[in-house]
């Protein structure tokens, strides 16, 4: 019976161990991909598109990837890169393109296998995402859906011992933005992501305007009024 027990102690260590290996290539590779493939907020979509095994290799592995909500961090960095990867590869299936709205169901559509799922993009960020983690509002800061109206894509990977860090930069650098918030005198306009996921930036009695000054340098004067400015769903590539 001790026999038995040891052998499956050890057997569940393997798989956890094999997890812990491939998690930590994925976010090695997807790291090489990104800092060789994104400047400055943009994707070089042709060079992709001329190598995109390196891009197919790196979702390939992802496949049979297993993530679970109990090491949140983990969990969280895998599918906001998968998310970020598979955006890509879902414009570079159709490049040349001017937007990834030009691609009928690209966002809802579309489905992927990956991390042990079959699933869309839409489904990645509302259902593996925002439904498990509600009160992490700073996800919509990260997931870039190729649009230029998009806060910018990074040229690194999401790691997990540097998430929280990685997420609270990149939302002091678009709340920063004075392009993403547009300040004149006691008006401002701000991106649409704010008024289709206004719940997820209001919560607990929170105003639109408390979220944004709580990462804002420049605090937004007290009775500012909201509005919104067109999304420009451009593509968010290199030229």
């Amino acid at each position: 019976m001790k026999f038995s027990i040891l052998v499956i102690f050890l057997s569940m260590a393997t798989i956890s161990a094999t997890f812990g290996q491939d998690t930590a290539e994925f976010f090695a590779k997807a790291d090489t991909f990104f800092k060789t493939n994104v400047t400055d907020g943009r994707v070089n979509y042709s060079a992709v598109k001329g190598n995109v095994s390196e891009l197919d290799n790196l979702l390939d592995a992802a496949k049979k990837i297993n993530v679970t909500e109990s090491n949140a961090n983990e969990y969280q960095a895998f599918w906001i890169n998968s998310y970020n990867l598979l955006v890509i590869k879902g414009v570079v299936e159709n490049y040349p393109l001017k937007s990834p709205l030009d691609v009928g169901g690209f966002f809802d559509k579309k489905k992927y296998e990956i991390g042990g799922k079959n699933t869309t993009l839409n489904d990645i960020e509302n259902k593996l995402l925002r439904a498990k983690f509600p009160a992490e509002a700073r996800f919509h800061f990260v997931l870039v859906c190729g649009g230029l109206g998009c806060p910018p894509i990074i040229n690194k990977a999401y790691k997990p011992e540097t998430l929280d860090a990685q997420l609270e930069k990149q939302t002091k650098l678009a709340l920063n933005n004075p392009q993403f918030i547009q300040l004149n005198k006691n008006k401002v306009k701000i991106s649409q992501i704010f008024e289709w996921y206004k719940g997820d930036f209001t919560q607990n009695g929170q105003s639109l305007v408390g979220f944004i000054n709580k990462y804002k340098t420049e605090q937004l004067p007290e009775g500012t009024k909201v509005s919104y400015y067109p999304y420009d769903w451009t593509l968010n590539e290199i030229k």
